[in-house]
């Protein structure tokens, strides 16, 4: 069993080889704190499943040595799967006041308020976890109040970035300048432990502030009803989005349950005191074309968000030929072929589509080049160790902030245990590092025997064999299958089946387990025959 000792160790147990489902622990003098605990989403690789979590058996086993886990931010990449596992671990939640605000929400729906303690953490503060000392500092991202770590040890100085940028003008919140960062690099920072998302681009990301422009020619020119659609956690956006309304002389709508969650706890904090009053759907729809704005979500194709509906026709708020749709968002990669399905029905009712491709409607949350190499200056880390990205992500990252200066980097990944102090850092042991799902209510291993299962089903298809005896004498087959690729010729298909089973049923006598595989199999063989699949066989014997 690992227990750190006079030593400072790291392991993600998501995030590092993946862009998603953030989950870090720090380790020295016996305790652990873990940073962030987010989700990634469902893919083809995990059928019906909306919701992929880490899985945290390596520190639910020493959950005794567990002292909180501190949250940067409010993205469900980074807060997510507390309430499926924070109950579980029994320790405090430390988020600054909007961070605090979005997780108390999430408990609430789960029934867990009473279950999971969350501890608000003033902006710029520090606080101490045993032998941890924390300090969050804002920086500029996506979404309010997120918060780098600079954490404190026996064992040297960690700057944990989480997600971020650089942003002269940020439209709301007000991130630490690159006087404070450049005083924690002279204070020492002995390891950075850095977003990788954004490595590969060469320019900046860009000012929250500057899509002002972009966004008021979008929604100005346009003739009839405008939807802008967005992520919803983008507080600053939904800001300019207010003003774009204003100044267009446009009625506001919102369409979307997390539009309508964010717009609640980022006022219970303070912002977005001035966000202009919403009208209802049914009051939206008697309005002129041209008066109405709605902000919606959906953006990433999502099928059961606003803007689905809407394309579907299945929403209060109708599109019709000459309305306008503002993709302010990109693209997450993934998505593409769900956003395009949208796209394609948008085009079909003859409603334009405006996206970053063609006006500057959209920057990223996350730190280009440029970005990355002012804060190796600001800081002047003596290791850096990248995570948030892809393996291409995080080794061009350490690529680059080695020619940028930085002496040293390490690559590692999900269940890599990483001692940073003393010594030279070097991965030093393989921990657990899997997946959970989340079916419906029950969380479950991704790799586990219902997913498997699940995926044979989805790509093969399945057969249902009932054989009946009557006084230990074969009477009769009933064999249904679905999902198997014979459509033309069902009888023929059924009859082979059936003489199948009947030959295996009459054969030499056998146990009952051997009878049941002997048909399972002479039904499969004759399945693979007619269509080089391998579909699964249910069997079920009866005996009269």
């Amino acid at each position: 069993m690992t227990t750190p000792g006079k030593e400072l160790l790291f392991v993600a147990l998501g995030g590092s080889g993946e862009i998603g489902m953030n989950a870090n622990l720090y380790g020295c003098d016996g305790k652990w704190i873990m940073l962030d605990l987010g989700v990634t989403f469902g893919s083809h690789d995990y059928p019906g499943i909306d919701i992929v979590m880490p899985d945290l058996e390596f520190i639910e086993d020493r959950k005794a040595d567990l002292l909180g886990i501190v949250l940067t931010h409010g993205h469900e990449d980074h807060i997510g799967a507390l309430p499926y596992l924070a109950a579980d671990l029994g320790v405090p939640l430390y988020a600054n006041r909007f961070t605090a605000g979005l997780i108390a929400h999430k408990l609430a729906e789960e029934g867990l308020e009473k279950e999971v303690e969350i501890r608000t953490v003033d902006l710029d503060a520090q606080f101490r976890l045993g032998p941890f000392g924390i300090r969050l500092m804002p920086l500029a991202h996506s979404i309010l109040e997120m918060s780098a770590a600079v954490i404190d040890t026996p064992y040297g100085r960690i700057f944990h970035t989480g997600d971020w940028k650089l942003d002269d003008d940020p439209v709301l919140g007000t991130p630490s300048s690159a006087a404070a960062l450049t005083a924690v690099g002279d204070e020492g920072v002995d390891v950075l432990v850095c977003d990788s998302t954004n490595v590969f681009n060469a320019q900046a990301s860009g000012s929250e502030g500057a899509l002002h422009d972009g966004l008021l020619e979008a929604v100005g020119s346009a003739r009839g009803r405008v939807i802008v659609t967005t992520f919803a956690s983008n507080a600053a956006r939904l800001k300019t989005l207010g003003d774009v309304a204003r100044a267009t002389g446009r009625s506001l709508c919102v369409a979307g349950r997390s539009l309508d969650r964010i717009l609640g706890v980022a006022r219970a904090v303070g912002y977005l005191k001035d966000f202009p009053p919403t009208v209802d759907f049914d009051e939206a729809m008697r309005l002129p074309r041209d008066k109405l704005m709605v902000i919606a979500t959906g953006g990433q194709g999502e099928p059961r968000a606003a803007l689905a509906r809407m394309a579907g026709d299945g929403h209060q708020i109708k599109l019709e030929a000459g309305d306008t749709v503002v993709f302010s968002s990109k693209q997450i990669p993934g998505n593409e072929i769900a956003i395009g399905r949208i796209m394609n029905q948008l085009a079909a009712k003859d409603v334009l589509t405006v996206t970053e491709k063609q006006a500057h409607i959209h920057v990223s949350g996350h730190p280009g080049q440029p970005e990355l190499a002012a804060l190796y200056g600001w800081l002047r880390p003596k290791l850096i160790v990248p995570v948030h990205g892809e393996i291409r992500h995080m080794h061009e990252q350490a690529r680059f902030a080695r020619e940028r200066g930085v002496p040293d980097a390490l690559v590692q990944e999900n269940g890599d245990l990483v001692r940073l102090a003393p010594g030279p850092a070097r991965i030093v042991e393989r921990v657990r590092a899997g997946r959970l799902i989340l079916d419906g209510d029950v969380i479950l291993p991704a790799d586990g025997e219902t997913i498997n299962e699940r995926r044979k089903l989805a790509i093969n298809g399945q057969i249902s064999v009932a054989v009946v005896f009557n006084g230990g004498r074969f009477a009769d087959s009933r064999i249904h299958y679905r999902g198997v690729p014979v459509e033309d010729e069902r009888g023929a298909f059924l009859d082979e089946m059936n003489d199948a089973a009947e030959q295996a049923a009459t054969g030499p006598a056998r146990s009952p387990d051997a009878l049941r595989e002997a048909i399972r199999l002479g039904v499969r063989r004759v399945a693979t025959d007619w269509t080089g699949k391998k579909p699964i066989v249910d069997v079920l014997v009866v005996d009269l």
